[in-house]
């Protein structure tokens, strides 16, 4: 077996290497990086897997890569994945992530392969979803309300079309939100962890600056997400099919902060700052994952106080 993943330096990207390395041990792992790529994710995989540098936004580049890797699965998980981003760079975050999913899909046509392929679509493609729809299924309408969730409407969108006019074998999982340690600085929950940690530490005031806290998230934790991905090219999903990997519980981002202050004991000012505010924002993403777990028997099994707490300590580590 020979797996690619796309975006391997990245938080997903490197849980699923470690998932793959430590239960699918007979699989020979391929990942993608870039020269500005950060490498600390995979510091401790790094000798046990084979990177190849690769654009994607560059078919010939991809060719290359698709080439050499000759995957029989693949997993695409490179993205521009953070919302507020997209806001201000809408042109980068369309062109990166569909362009180059598009030119994976041309690259396993022109070298006339016929592998597995997950695409890493969002629930942020559901974007305005209002209380009567809850918990959110797969034939919910597609709402998108920022660049990132249209970008993802367009990849996911695209791997039907693929299924559909080539026969390609893509699975379209529309993952919720996902936890756990080594997840960016920028994400909500990541960031309250970091800030927590550096207070503790002393290395700032004991101010939490906040954004939209009534927002809901179904949250999982990344190394439940992972193995959802593999179970997701076993065979038991039906190619050109969207199944949600979510856990089924919304939290409130301001039970999330409290939850991790109370982890943290430190007294602190929780202060709202207009930067961390987007144009729109959607209220609520609760899923349901029952297609998925009828198709592959996958369900969460990490709490999430648990990827709260490990959240916590990787930064306390991480800051020392």
């Amino acid at each position: 077996m020979r797996a690619l993943i796309t975006g391997i330096t990245g938080f997903a990207g490197s849980h699923l290497a470690e998932y793959i390395l430590t239960e699918h041990r007979d699989t020979e792992i391929f990942g993608t990086m870039r020269w500005r790529s950060r490498m600390e994710n995979i510091r401790d995989i790094e000798s046990k897997v084979q990177l190849i540098e690769c654009d994607l936004r560059d078919l010939t580049s991809v060719k290359k890569l698709i080439e050499r890797a000759e995957p029989d699965r693949i997993f695409h998980l490179a993205a521009q994945s953070f919302v507020p981003s997209s806001w201000n760079a809408p042109a980068e975050s369309l062109t990166t992530n569909i362009l180059g999913q598009l030119n994976i899909f041309e690259a396993v046509r022109a070298l006339d392969i016929d592998p597995w392929i997950q695409i890493a679509c969002s629930s942020e493609e559901y974007g305005m979803v209002y209380e009567s729809e809850l918990p959110i299924k797969e034939t919910n309408p597609l709402r998108p309300l920022s660049p990132y969730a249209v970008s993802k409407v367009g990849q996911d969108y695209l791997g039907y079309q693929y299924c559909q006019s080539f026969g390609m074998k893509v699975v379209r999982t529309r993952g919720f939100n996902h936890d756990g340690p080594r997840r960016g600085d920028v994400f909500v929950s990541s960031n309250f962890a970091k800030q927590l940690a550096a207070i503790e530490k002393g290395k700032k005031p004991p101010i939490i600056h906040v954004g939209n806290l009534e927002a809901r998230r179904d949250f999982t934790d990344v190394r439940d997400i992972v193995r959802a991905y593999w179970l997701a090219l076993d065979g038991n999903c039906e190619p050109g099919e969207a199944y949600n990997i979510c856990s089924g519980t919304d939290y409130c981002i301001k039970d999330v902060l409290h939850q991790l202050i109370e982890m943290s004991g430190v007294k602190v000012e929780v202060r709202e700052d207009p930067e961390r505010l987007r144009p729109s924002d959607v209220p609520v993403l609760l899923g349901d994952a029952s297609k998925f777990h009828k198709a592959t028997g996958w369900e969460p099994s990490i709490p999430y106080e648990r990827t709260l707490k490990d959240m916590l300590d990787y930064w306390r580590a991480e800051l020392d």
